[in-house]
């Protein structure tokens, strides 16, 4: 492969599953979808250089990262390579860039290619690399599945009970299900005499990431998805059907490490003619604000014919322009007004950018900076199946009528006024750590912070 790659400017490197896709290859940038997936390759590359993290290799997140002068392999999110194109859109100071995971189609990478298309050659070779995975023996449910939760968990008993060891992974759609599925097996394995040393393993998700020792995979068939309505000018997430090739994704996590079983809690029928055969790429499915954006400010005036890897609904870009237009960052001519380059500096959804800049109008900056940092981190908030309601009673302490926004205003205070004490609140110190990288962006374009009321 390095003399493939020497020999090239492009070149196209199919993995398949089991190929160990994120051995170093000597590049200088690698991009991954997924955050954690950036930081745990980055991790796993300086372990195997030994060198210290953030040395030679280091890695780069939206408002995170660890880096020094010595540093000669990073890996990244596509966002952040996305957004260095506004500063180089050359990308020059990479001598190799890998755009990796690509069949996942994440909206930031099909605009890269979209982007890096312009010097591209036509005819890349492609270079396959063989998979080390063992036969996996997948199993149908026989008949459709109502309840896939208590499917899981009657399916996870048997397995523990009746088959040989390994540990057990189960595919759902979220936090709320996963905390049902494992609150159910907990109350059965308290009642189960057993000597077995087998583990339940769940993920909420593929995260890019590979798990050991899994032999039996339970796959409900389900995911979610965010999907964005543009006549509500709204994202929301939703359960659909996974497709086929995350279904057969999902069942070779059973074979990395020996012959494996997949249970599917779903029929041979539904998967062949109610599956999808990949997964609608995101550029189709979400908002494009931010994309919008960034293309106009990489001075792409005729969004229409971008160049996209997939034609993306015309109907999802205008709408995303008229988005724009409202919040004063474009024009009536859809060019880019004087607050749209102020937007853009922000790793941030435009209208958390927007609210930043009103903040400053306004005269209450600081409140509104803790604000979108608290939006910009998964919910503070944690209501496990088993402590409803003393969640519930203790949110209720917290809770501001006025305003959701104000809610979130007064938890992090409360916080503050505690001197931040406290080893639960790892969402709240994540909203400090991008509190204080937005306070940053603010000083770089010399906005001062309004005084707190």
């Amino acid at each position: 492969m390095e003399q493939v790659v020497r020999e090239n400017q492009v070149v196209v490197v199919v993995g398949e599953t089991g190929s160990d896709g994120y051995t170093t290859t000597g590049v200088v940038g690698c991009t991954r979808p997924r955050r954690v997936a950036a930081m745990s390759v980055a991790k796993r590359v300086s372990e195997e250089m030994e060198t210290e993290l953030g040395d030679k290799v280091r890695y780069a997140i939206r408002f995170e990262g660890v880096t020094c002068a010595n540093t000669i392999i990073k890996y990244m999110t596509d966002g952040v390579l996305l957004r260095e194109t506004l500063k180089n859109t050359d990308l020059d100071k990479y001598r190799v860039i890998v755009i990796d995971e690509a069949h996942k189609r994440s909206l930031n990478t099909d605009v890269l290619f979209g982007i890096l298309k312009k010097v591209f050659a036509r005819n890349v070779p492609v270079f396959h690399i063989p998979g080390r995975t063992f036969p996996v023996n997948i199993l149908f449910s026989k008949t459709p599945c109502e309840d896939y939760v208590e499917a899981a968990v009657k399916q996870a008993m048997t397995i523990h009970i009746t088959s040989g060891p390994g540990d057990i992974l189960i595919f759902m759609t979220g936090q709320e299900e996963i905390e049902a599925t494992c609150y159910a097996l907990a109350e059965l394995m308290e009642q189960l005499i057993s000597s077995s040393t087998k583990t339940v393993r769940q993920k909420r998700a593929l995260a890019s990431a590979s798990v050991g020792g899994i032999f039996y995979v339970i796959d409900a068939g389900y995911g979610k998805m965010k999907v964005y309505d543009p006549w509500m000018g709204m994202d929301a997430l939703q359960v659909f059907p996974c497709s086929r090739a995350a279904a057969n994704q999902r069942a070779g996590r059973a074979g990395r490490t020996g012959p494996g079983t997949c249970y599917r809690l779903f029929t041979q029928s539904a998967y062949q003619n109610e599956m999808l055969p990949n997964p609608v790429p995101e550029i189709q499915r979400n908002n494009l604000g931010n994309v919008v954006l960034l293309l106009k400010s990489l001075k792409v005036e005729n969004l229409l014919d971008f160049d996209f890897v997939d034609p993306t609904p015309q109907e999802n870009i205008l709408n995303s322009m008229y988005q724009l237009w409202l919040l004063g960052a474009l024009n009536n001519v859809g060019g880019l007004t004087e607050i749209c380059w102020k937007m853009v500096e922000f790793p941030s959804d435009p209208t958390l950018a927007k609210m930043l800049l009103m903040g400053e109008k306004l005269d209450c900056l600081d409140e509104v900076l803790t604000i979108v940092s608290m939006l910009s981190v998964p919910s503070v908030f944690f209501r496990p199946k088993d402590q409803a309601e003393e969640s519930d009673a203790a949110r209720e302490k917290l809770f501001v009528p006025e305003s959701d926004h104000l809610t979130l205003l007064n938890v992090y205070l409360q916080w503050k006024s505690n001197q931040y004490r406290g080893d639960y609140v790892k969402g709240l110190r994540k909203a400090r750590e991008v509190r204080s990288q937005l306070l940053e962006i603010l000083k770089a374009l010399k906005i001062p912070l309004s005084p707190t009321h």
